[in-house]
C-alpha cells in the first residue's frame, strides 16, 4: 500500500446527483475514475442524507480528494447521538488499497470536533477486514457486535476526538 494524501471537500446532493451519472460535478474541476465512485443504490442513500442534511443546515458529506480525482466519498450517517456521530466511508473499486480511505477518516476527525462532535462511532462488516484497519489506523476501538438483516455480522466502533 501506499501513502495517500486526500483532501476533503463538502458535497452537495446535486453533485451526488452528477456522480450517479458518473459525470464531474459540474465547476468542481475534478475528475472521477473509471468505474465511477460508487454503485448507484449507495450514491442514492448518500445523496438522500446529504440532502436531509442541508434542510437542517448542516453538512453531512464530503467528496475523498486526491490527485484531482474524487476517489471516494465519507458522511455523517445518522443524526448525532450525545455528541456521538456515525461515520461511513467508500473509496471507488478502482482506487482502493492506496491508503485514502484511512487519509479520509484522519482528515474528518478535526472537521468532526469543529462540528461539537465529541466522539465519532462507526460499524464494519466481519468481511470487510480493510475496513476495520482504517479505524484502527485512526483510533477508533471495538466497543461490541450486532447482527444486521442485510448486513450480517457488524462491529461496532468507536473514537474519541
Amino acid at each position: 500500500m501506499t501513502a495517500s494524501t486526500v483532501t476533503l471537500r463538502a458535497i452537495s446532493a446535486a453533485e451526488i446527483d452528477a456522480l450517479m451519472t458518473h459525470a464531474t460535478p459540474a465547476e468542481s474541476g475534478l475528475a472521477v475514475p473509471p468505474g465511477g465512485v460508487d454503485e448507484i443504490a449507495v450514491l442514492g442513500i448518500v445523496r438522500d442524507l446529504t440532502s436531509r442534511a442541508a434542510t437542517r443546515g448542516t453538512r453531512a458529506t464530503w467528496a475523498i480528494v486526491a490527485s484531482g480525482e474524487i476517489v471516494g466519498l465519507c458522511s455523517y450517517v445518522r443524526e448525532a447521538v450525545d455528541r456521538d456521530v456515525e461515520i461511513g466511508y467508500a473509496i471507488a473499486a478502482s482506487r482502493r488499497g492506496r491508503g485514502h480511505a484511512s487519509a479520509a477518516v484522519a482528515a474528518l476527525l478535526p472537521i468532526a470536533r469543529a462540528d461539537g462532535f465529541t466522539a465519532l462511532i462507526a460499524q464494519t462488516s466481519v468481511a470487510n477486514p480493510a475496513s476495520a484497519r482504517v479505524l484502527e489506523k485512526n483510533g477508533f476501538v471495538v466497543t461490541g457486535r450486532r447482527v444486521d438483516r442485510e448486513d450480517g455480522e457488524l462491529v461496532l466502533w468507536r473514537a474519541s476526538i
